[in-house]
């Protein structure tokens, strides 16, 4: 689909969320975020912070939510520290949390590289250990808020949703 296509798709839409796979992959991201903030749609940019976002136009009407990988994913060391400082106020930072290994992690890496935007952990699965996660957070006044991953409730491990 061109970048034209998919502006008319979104039509009338006022939130458009790019994500993926990785969407910063892709060759005319750029391309479609310039067309999409033309279009004035507000963009949130779901990136997996394995890809410099340096780039990323500073615009207001682009929101970027990235995560961190902990252990359990098995791509924990592919994550690019320096794409932290370029998050501002209204982006999110986002942690995938499947056992305690995963939420040491994810704490120390907050202490390592402290993040001035919102924190989120989640459990992995959706509910699975919602509760255990919302003790952690509370027992270890971590500054996060605990959210649930929504598309794994509705479509549980569908692809392309």
């Amino acid at each position: 689909m061109s970048i034209p296509e998919i502006v008319d798709k979104v039509g009338s839409c006022r939130t458009v969320c790019v994500t993926g796979g990785e969407p910063m992959i892709q060759k005319d991201i750029y391309q479609l975020l310039e067309a999409l903030i033309r279009a004035d749609k507000f963009i949130v940019l779901e990136t997996n912070g394995a890809v410099d976002l340096k780039d990323v136009p500073d615009d207001p009407h682009i929101m970027i939510s990235m995560d961190i990988k902990c252990p359990s994913s098995g791509m924990s060391d592919r994550m690019i520290d320096s794409n932290i400082g370029i998050l501002k106020k209204n982006d999110q930072l986002k942690f995938v949390i499947k056992d305690q290994e995963d939420f040491d992690f994810a704490v120390r890496y907050l202490q390592d590289h402290p993040a001035d935007t919102n924190v989120i952990f989640g459990p992995v699965g959706g509910t699975d250990k919602l509760e255990w996660l919302v003790d952690e957070v509370l027992k270890n006044d971590v500054d996060a808020r605990v959210l649930p991953q929504l598309h794994k409730i509705i479509w549980g491990d569908k692809r392309g949703v």
